[in-house]
């Protein structure tokens, strides 16, 4: 889901360089214990020593707590490096000591990092591995390591429940549904939040079935994890723009504005995801252009099919002076950002499809009216015409989605610039002569205002994103309306 008003890398995911692993702050708390003196405040005490520190939600202490887990004289790291079988510098080497039970839980976390099967622990190849760099460590059987995984899953969601906890963090909210071969519908329920060292940070909750579409059912599914998690400080909750999350998100701003914990009343707390809305604008535009757009998939896939038809067709890239490093690329139906890449490349091998049509007798046979693609047949100019036309509008929109998908960097503050350029472009390409393209902005542009023509439809966070921002403030907002 984009468009959150917080985002950031996932725990989850690959592309944030430390996956699978929590944030910094939540291995500080593997060496300290909250508890409450006698004065009713919070503290916490390094387990290996009497050392406290008073923490809370307007607290900055990770820092500090991190320098005294380095330095402190009874913590096992500071005195030998057990536990493990890598390697250790000449100074430790001598102390090492092997540790059974540390090894087995690094190779649960090794077995979720990289996304490996349980059966890998059974593999030949790993076992002589393990007999040969440390063959002390006695390897756990699949069922084993399941309930390893199990564990360490339960753990590291009691750290980020003290956390959450603790700092009184409050949280953006993304839901989203997926729906499997077998047509069960899961749901997916993700925070986003800015951590006590102020790096973005994003962790999946939930990840259940969802047995029902009514809105208020839902609802309290959501809520019953959120009181699992011992979450209800909500800033947004991003959603896609359907009818039954409109009544999911009312029902959970009832519940947040009577626990007292909505912002302004809950009148922000619908968050409508971008990319949803994006797609459902290009989709309309798609619908106009579905016969030049299949003439094209079908002479991609037919070259595609086979090496013979790809080496011929290279060879007339090379007779056409094509100098591309791009690569012809089939389309997923279901995406519409595919669509545009599959057509923008499409459109730059153009002259070598006409050469292949014109050179090869069997490419035109398969495309007469008793071939077996005469039912489709070749692009004609005007399906080329009509697709490149579409690739320049859609260029923009492509751009959108990248920015606002990003997962490294802050996109609230971005969106409006996006959107405001994407405004902008329909509102030159409906002044243009070339009426096809008047056509197809004038389409577009009545899906777009539907959701973005209305300053006071959009969620009015957006605009404080962009006047916290040091670049832009709020003259910027000014300018843009």
């Amino acid at each position: 889901m984009e468009g959150e008003t917080l985002d950031s890398p996932s725990m989850s995911s690959k592309d944030d360089g430390n996956s699978d692993t929590l944030p910094t702050q939540m291995e500080t708390w593997d060496h300290f214990t909250p508890y409450t003196d006698n004065n009713g405040k919070t503290r916490a005490e390094c387990k290996c020593c009497e050392r406290t520190y008073a923490v809370g939600p307007s607290m900055n202490v990770t820092s500090e707590m991190n320098n005294h887990t380095k330095t402190c004289k009874n913590h096992p790291d500071n005195q030998t490096i057990a536990g493990s079988c890598g390697s250790v510098n000449e100074e430790t080497r001598e102390s090492w000591k092997f540790d059974q039970e540390a090894t087995r839980k690094a190779l649960a976390r090794m077995i979720i990092i990289d996304e490996l099967p349980f059966k890998f622990v059974e593999n030949e190849g790993f076992r002589q591995f393990v007999s040969v760099a440390c063959p002390e460590f006695i390897i756990p059987s699949r069922t084993a390591i399941i309930g390893d995984c199990y564990r360490l899953y339960f753990d590291e969601k009691n750290k980020l429940k003290t956390y959450f906890k603790i700092t009184g963090q409050r949280i953006s909210l993304t839901v989203d549904t997926w729906t499997s071969s077998q047509r069960l519908t899961y749901m997916c329920l993700t925070a986003h939040y800015i951590d006590t060292d102020w790096k973005m940070q994003k962790v999946i909750l939930n990840f259940i079935p969802r047995p029902t579409h009514k809105g208020d059912d839902v609802g309290l599914l959501i809520e019953k994890c959120l009181l699992d998690w011992g979450i209800d400080r909500i800033f947004t909750i991003t959603v896609d723009n359907t009818s039954s999350n409109d009544t999911i998100v009312a029902y959970l701003r009832r519940k947040f504005v009577n626990q007292g914990t909505a912002v302004l009343g809950g009148k922000f707390l619908h968050m409508r995801c971008v990319a949803h809305i994006v797609n459902l604008i290009v989709k309309d535009g798609l619908k106009e252009l579905n016969e030049s757009i299949e003439r094209v998939r079908t002479v991609v896939r037919y070259v595609l099919q086979s090496l013979a038809k790809l080496k011929k067709f290279n060879n007339f890239v090379v007779e056409e002076k094509v100098e591309s490093k791009r690569s012809l690329c089939l389309d997923v139906p279901t995406r519409w950002d595919s669509i545009y890449t599959m057509l923008e490349t499409a459109v730059i091998f153009q002259r070598v499809f006409e050469r292949y049509e014109m050179s090869d007798a069997d490419f035109r046979g398969d495309f007469m009216p008793d071939g077996p693609y005469g039912k489709i047949g070749l692009p004609t100019k005007y399906d080329w015409d009509m697709v490149e036309r579409f690739v320049k509008v859609l260029q923009y929109f492509y751009k959108l989605i990248v920015q606002i998908s990003g997962s490294l960097y802050v996109t609230s503050n971005i969106f409006l610039d996006e959107i405001s350029e994407v405004d902008y472009m329909l509102k030159e390409w409906l002044r243009s002569d070339d009426d096809i393209l008047v056509d197809m902005a004038r389409q577009i542009k009545v899906k777009f205002d539907k959701y973005w023509g209305d300053v006071e439809k959009m969620n009015m966070m957006l605009y404080v994103a962009v006047m916290l921002d040091p670049r832009l403030k709020f003259s910027y907002v000014e300018y843009v309306f």
